[in-house]
């Protein structure tokens, strides 16, 4: 089964089913995606402010949630 067939029969679980199964993939997921817990809220401000001004001067360019599974569904293969 690839993922896109995952995806649709997951949408097709009532939203308590799907945020149970969600909570399970999250929690499954290797320390390597684990996102930073021990940030100060401080220092998330200022990561946020200079991600946004890297966009805004156009150094980094945003990519679509589209785009992103995009690429992560061809690394797969």
């Amino acid at each position: 089964m690839n993922i896109d067939q995952i995806a649709s029969e997951a949408l097709r679980l009532d939203p308590k089913d799907r945020a149970l199964l969600a909570e399970t993939i999250w929690e499954s997921l290797e320390d390597s995606y684990a996102v930073g817990l021990d940030i100060s809220d401080e220092d998330a401000v200022k990561l946020a402010t200079q991600r946004d001004a890297e966009i805004e001067s156009g150094k980094e360019i945003p990519i679509t949630h589209k785009e992103l599974m995009d690429r992560l569904r061809r690394d797969e293969d």
